[in-house]
């Protein structure tokens, strides 16, 4: 009965995706982000080339970061939250597929875990795919951050990762 249960489940979550999924260049896109930082990450379109995207997470190893003259070590596990304003070029990679790049400012914020918590403006580039078949992106992203507080410094965020969008 249990087995009959989840399949039930299943099935009916199958039935309804297609119908409030979209295109990748529209609607609101929520997934997973593996690097600096590893969590949550989600893109709302704002155009056919302009997004929002945003991520929280953790990261695992840390990060050095330069303020001054001092060096500090973003503990094993700090809270890592960013958002940036997207602009995306269609036309760059030339492919059957869609491969936008994209680029952007943004803002970048660290918990500190053992060292104060650091403020930054962040610029990001990377790369999208977006299928034509399925309403899913697949994103790779590099982005230097110019820390403000608690003193100037320069670090840098990157990551992988991949959303799935609906209406």
């Amino acid at each position: 009965m249990r087995n009959l249960s989840f399949v039930t489940v299943l099935l009916s979550i199958i039935s309804i995706v297609p119908n409030i999924s979209v295109a990748q260049g529209a609607g609101i896109g929520a997934g997973l982000i593996l690097g600096a930082p590893t969590g949550i990450s989600a893109k709302f379109w704002t155009s056919n080339i302009n997004a929002i995207d945003f991520a929280v997470g953790w990261s695992d190893d840390g990060e050095w970061a330069r303020f001054g003259n001092t060096w500090y070590y973003y503990g094993l596990r700090y809270l890592h939250i960013h958002a940036d304003y997207l602009w995306h070029n269609y036309t760059a990679i030339k492919s059957q597929e869609r491969f936008p790049l994209f680029y952007g400012v943004g803002f970048h914020y660290d918990d500190g875990h053992g060292a104060p918590s650091a403020f930054g403006m962040r610029g990001v580039i990377g790369i999208d795919w977006m299928p034509r078949a399925v309403p899913i992106d697949v994103f790779v992203e590099f982005a230097p951050v110019l820390f403000l507080t608690p003193g100037t410094g320069l670090g840098l965020d990157a990551g992988i990762g991949t959303r799935f969008f609906f209406h």
